[in-house]
């Protein structure tokens, strides 16, 4: 059976400013029946192109011609011993985490001082209440969230929300809003080194976080891009803004309805991401199991080797 490659001309403009042209380019094809989008997100893999705003193949050609190597992937985490970097964000009393929802009561049940006259004398404990909305902090999106018959926090399967390669996709000196699909190639050829990762979108908005300037319009994940990440297999999509829906465009929310509805939750209002390599760490991010419930904070963490 022949290999294939593609030999094109091709233009990439990026997110952060500049661009790329290349002329006669040769790309090794996994067959001879592919599409000028097909050459592009194969392209984008090829050589690991991050922020991309567009690709245009301005001319190509499918020849016979064997194969130069294989296409990169993303790297597998080394061995070795692991340090831990938090991603979530403090809950205390009264924050405002989504603007316009209350912020959580937290309120003694039991003092230490009224505990003394149940134990023996020297022992004293705290008991504590908590009332808030399930969007508090740092929290996971299960599909019950968005569809009525889908999978609660208690449904969630475990290893769609713990240890999780992680794939960090930087975008903080992004001059665009929406997340296209176009952003977030350079991971594997066909999306494939996405395949079973959590994918992290670091925009940096969480710097923030507890000011109002945190509810102004934010970096958010658009449909296409949403549809590139279930399309990759990703297991889990996180964000460090303030939604990962547009929520300055109406009540219309794609990136939440595409992705719960494939099954993949979504983590939002991390932090921390940039102490994260793009690849090698794993990500812990499980809420208790609470059975007709969408969301719920977490401790969301990353384990990085060394």
């Amino acid at each position: 059976m022949p290999d294939y490659r593609a030999v094109f001309d091709a233009e990439v403009t990026f997110l952060n400013g500049g661009g790329l042209q290349t002329n006669g380019f040769r790309l090794d094809l996994p067959g001879a029946d592919v599409t000028e989008a097909d050459i592009a997100e194969l392209f984008l893999a090829h050589l690991g192109l991050l922020m991309v705003e567009r690709v245009r193949i301005i001319r190509h050609e499918i020849v016979a011609e064997a194969h130069k190597g294989p296409h990169p992937e993303v790297a597998a985490p080394a061995a070795g011993p692991a340090r831990l970097v938090e991603l979530s964000h403090v809950i205390t009393a009264g924050m405002v985490t989504y603007p316009g929802l209350p912020g959580p009561e937290i309120t003694p049940h039991l003092t230490r001082e009224a505990s003394r006259a149940l134990y023996a004398p020297g022992v004293e404990f705290a008991m504590d209440r908590i009332s808030m909305v399930g969007n508090t902090g740092t929290y996971v999106d299960s599909p019950y969230h968005r569809y009525a018959d889908g999978v609660d926090l208690a449904g969630l399967p475990l290893d769609t929300v713990a240890d999780l390669p992680a794939v960090v996709i930087r975008l903080t000196d992004s001059t665009r809003r929406g997340i296209e699909a176009e952003a977030l190639g350079g991971y594997g050829t066909g999306g494939s080194g996405l395949a079973g990762a959590a994918v992290l979108l670091h925009t940096g908005w969480d710097r923030h976080f507890g000011t109002p300037a945190y509810g102004e319009p934010a970096p958010f994940l658009t449909a296409s891009g949403a549809k590139h990440l279930v399309a990759a297999g990703v297991r889990l999509v996180g964000i460090d803004s303030v939604n990962i829906d547009d929520t300055h465009s109406g009540g219309e929310r794609p990136a939440h309805s595409i992705l719960l509805d494939a099954g993949i939750p979504v983590l939002e209002h991390l932090t921390g991401l940039a102490d994260v390599p793009v690849s090698g760490a794993r990500l812990h991010a499980a809420p208790p199991r609470v059975r007709g419930f969408g969301t719920f904070p977490v401790r969301a963490y990353a384990v990085l080797p060394r």
